[in-house]
């Protein structure tokens, strides 16, 4: 599974930003007789708000709050386990994030997340999850998702460096049965831990690399994946004073 995603974050103000993405996918087999697919996925929308913010002795506590949601953009199939782009329904979530920030530049910030689950179109009428149903239409299982962090700022906060640990555990479903392959409305729950960085290089001011490793730990109707991401990022101003570049955000 290869994947490209264009992202753009807009801050509004020091206390609002608006992030889109629109990822565009590609998947194939190492084997066997199924055939790959492509196309782009889901567009993604979020509004990130800094709900609190203050000085907590040795450093800054902060929480942040992320509303957003995606949608399908194309007619791709979801039930095509595991090649499928995705699960092809509508979701809603809602996100905290508290961190706490040391003056020297360690850091360490949880998350928690409820995502709101809309239905899904197959390419059938029939189908059978603990008992038959006739329909296209998939009734996706709600989940929530959990993670904590530990990082750190180096080098005049041009290195940032993390290690993390989540996870996602879906709230109803059911088993892939020994003879079917995946569903869209499978209990789909997994442990992962990884690690990532970023880089803002001196002589090109707001232009940054990004490199992250995971491997899912455990899973329930998740395969045990490797995920390698690189990725290149740059960060400009309106409005600022000339040469002037906003501090680089978590």
């Amino acid at each position: 599974r290869q994947s490209v995603t264009p992202m753009v974050a807009y801050g509004i103000s020091n206390r609002f930003n608006i992030l889109a993405a629109l990822p565009w996918m590609a998947t194939e087999p190492s084997g066997g007789q199924l055939k790959g697919v492509s196309g782009f996925q889901d567009f993604n929308l979020w509004l990130k708000v800094k709900a609190f913010d203050t000085k907590l002795g040795p450093g800054d506590f902060s929480v942040h709050a992320v509303l957003g949601g995606s949608i399908p953009i194309t007619d791709y199939n979801g039930d095509y386990s595991p090649l499928s782009l995705g699960l092809n329904c509508p979701e809603f979530s809602i996100r905290a994030t508290p961190q706490y920030l040391l003056d020297l530049g360690l850091y360490v910030r949880g998350t928690a997340g409820y995502h709101v689950r809309g239905t899904s179109t197959i390419e059938r009428d029939y189908y059978y999850t603990t008992h038959g149903v006739y329909s296209d239409k998939v009734d996706m299982p709600d989940a929530m998702s959990y993670g904590v962090t530990l990082g750190s700022w180096f080098l005049n906060n041009s290195l940032q460096v993390e290690a993390t640990y989540d996870g996602l555990n879906t709230l109803d479903g059911f088993d892939i049965r020994r003879q079917d392959a995946g569903f869209p409305s499978n209990e789909m729950d997994f442990t992962r831990a990884g690690v990532f960085a970023h880089y803002y290089f001196s002589f090109i001011p707001g232009f940054g690399i990004i490199g992250q490793y995971n491997q899912v730990l455990t899973g329930r109707n998740v395969g045990q994946s490797v995920t390698w991401t690189v990725g290149l990022n740059y960060v400009f101003g309106f409005g600022s004073k000339q040469g002037e570049i906003p501090e680089p955000t978590n």
